[in-house]
């Protein structure tokens, strides 16, 4: 992998691959849930990918890209 750029944000090239990856991912990869960290260790980002929307929060609240 490369992490040349690691400190700069997504281009809009990037981000549309990005979205196209996740969407492919949670369509193929994801059976009940995926656990990730990602992002800085010293400040890292953890991602829950599952198939219900978190208790609490209505399925309106979330945003599809």
């Amino acid at each position: 992998m490369d992490t040349s750029n690691q400190g700069e944000p997504l281009s809009e090239d990037e981000l549309r691959l990005f979205v196209e990856y996740l969407h492919r991912f949670c369509k193929h990869d994801v059976d009940l849930f995926a656990l990730l960290e990602a992002g800085d260790p010293e400040a890292p980002a953890f991602v829950t990918i599952t198939r219900d929307p978190v208790a609490g929060v209505e399925r309106s609240a979330y945003r599809r890209p």
